[in-house]
């Protein structure tokens, strides 16, 4: 095989690659499609009133309409029609039903949270008292070397004791 033929090959090659996601071909929109779309879109939001009429006639489908268009939608919500049986959107509600009495719910980590820090404070309690392990085996601790203490106060009570005498008695 010469280089010129593996040149075209290589080239033809680049060319079969050109195609959209997973070999398949891209597909445009057509204007006309488009341009009516548009259209549909600017009547919708300059006549709001007239897409209530028009759909008049059927009162179960209106209703359901009526509730998911009065919800603002966000993010990608606004771009994409979403259909997840899973998803669970949060529902505004109104003033009047708002129970501002009533405690709100803490998340998890929250609960934990607040737990961690009843719990520190409860240990904390009872080392003051003395009664957690740690708090007794710094008590004693603490009395051992106290009790080193007094008595090296005594040897050196006693050296200066002895050192007085001796001078005393030169």
């Amino acid at each position: 095989m010469s280089e010129k033929e593996s040149q075209d090959k290589s080239s033809t090659k680049y060319l079969s690659r050109k195609r959209g996601h997973k070999g398949r071909g891209k597909q445009f929109s057509n204007p006309d499609e488009i341009d009516r779309q548009m259209k549909a879109q600017k009547e919708l939001e300059e006549n709001p009133n007239a897409e209530k009429e028009a759909s008049g006639d059927s009162d179960d489908e209106s209703s359901s309409d009526d509730e998911s268009d009065s919800r603002k939608r966000s993010g990608v919500e606004g771009l994409i029609e979403i259909e997840n049986p899973n998803r669970v959107s949060q529902k505004s509600k109104k003033v009047a039903e708002v129970d501002v009495s009533a405690p709100r719910e803490l998340s998890r980590r929250e609960r934990e949270e607040i737990e961690k820090q009843k719990s520190k404070e409860r240990y904390m309690k009872l080392h003051l008292e003395g009664k957690t392990e740690q708090a007794r085996a710094d008590l004693a601790r603490l009395a051992i070397i106290k009790k080193q203490r007094e008595d090296a106060a005594k040897k050196r009570d006693e050296l200066r004791k002895d050192a007085d005498d001796s001078k005393a008695k030169r």
